[in-house]
């Protein structure tokens, strides 16, 4: 298991555990002081232990190599995870802007509470401590599933902080807000899945790299003094990385041989870009009138 693995594996293990106890506590406080926000919140933990749980298996699935069935390896799965990761938050954002509204519109049943003060804080600094964990993690390894998690910790920090403003307000007899604050909860939760849902749909269905790697790859091949044109180049994804395939042209009078070593170096050379899985490059003759 690579490095890159290990590190995603223990990012959705980590994020498991620190999930469940905060999904208790929220939980037993929320519904014990009717905190509206406090409720959204503690759905809002649940799906994100799903979401660590997605990450978990996602990373075992994708980190297995290559085979006869799956030529290029199972690094897509990644992409597959982090949707259904995206799906269910969608869903539960859904839920909690559903129940925040009726609340609102019906009233609040909230009461001031210490507990709930104590819990906040808690959320917040276990959820800092995971977003600063996985966002190293995630800077370093490009990988899409961490990605999520470091979105999730880091929006789970600003709606605990304001589920702590409007638990604040309970002294001055300001019970809206509480309502309010789960009905921005949901729409956070549904805006960032959705996010999530079309980075990695853009992906599985087979989005071209971006603009900065083509430039370099294109750079790279007009460095070969031999390449009198570069006819065309595409790619194709394969889990976080993109096999790329270019089509050259050379002197028509060049030696099969000297133009295959010309391909094969251009490949090595553009191989070794971070996000490149593989590069194959075909040679065509170069005419001036093409």
């Amino acid at each position: 298991m690579s490095d890159r693995e290990k590190q995603t594996k223990s990012a959705g293990i980590y994020g498991i555990i620190g999930n469940i106890f905060l999904l208790i506590i929220k939980a037993i406080v929320g519904f014990v002081s009717k905190s509206q926000a406090m409720i959204a919140d503690s759905i809002n933990s649940a799906g994100d232990i799903f979401a660590s749980l997605m990450t978990f298996i996602g990373n075992k699935i994708a980190s297995e190599p290559n085979d006869e069935d799956h030529n290029f390896g199972h690094g897509k799965a990644e992409y597959i995870f982090s949707m259904f990761i995206s799906i269910s938050m969608i869903l539960v954002s859904a839920k909690l802007l559903y129940d925040s509204i009726m609340t609102l519109i019906l009233g609040s049943e909230l009461k001031f509470s210490w507990f709930l003060i104590i819990v906040c804080l808690i959320t917040i600094i276990t959820k800092i401590s995971l977003y600063i964990y996985v966002k190293k993690i995630s800077k370093k390894y490009n990988n899409i599933l961490l990605e999520a998690n470091m979105e999730d910790h880091r929006n789970d920090c600003i709606v605990t902080t304001f589920t702590l403003i409007s638990i604040l307000l309970t002294k001055v007899n300001i019970y809206w807000f509480d309502s309010i604050v789960g009905i921005g909860i949901s729409l956070w939760i549904c805006h960032t899945g959705i996010k999530i849902f079309l980075e990695s749909y853009n992906v599985l269905m087979d989005k071209s790299v971006d603009e900065k790697t083509k430039d370099i790859i294109l750079d790279l091949a007009h460095s070969y003094k031999d390449i009198k044109k570069i006819k065309d180049i595409t790619s194709s994804p394969v889990g976080y990385k993109y096999m790329i395939f270019l089509t050259i042209q050379v002197d028509g009078e060049m030696s099969t041989k000297n133009s295959h070593d010309l391909a094969d170096c251009l490949e090595m050379d553009i191989s070794k870009l971070e996000n490149v899985y593989k590069a194959i490059v075909h040679v065509e003759p170069y005419s001036n009138s093409m």
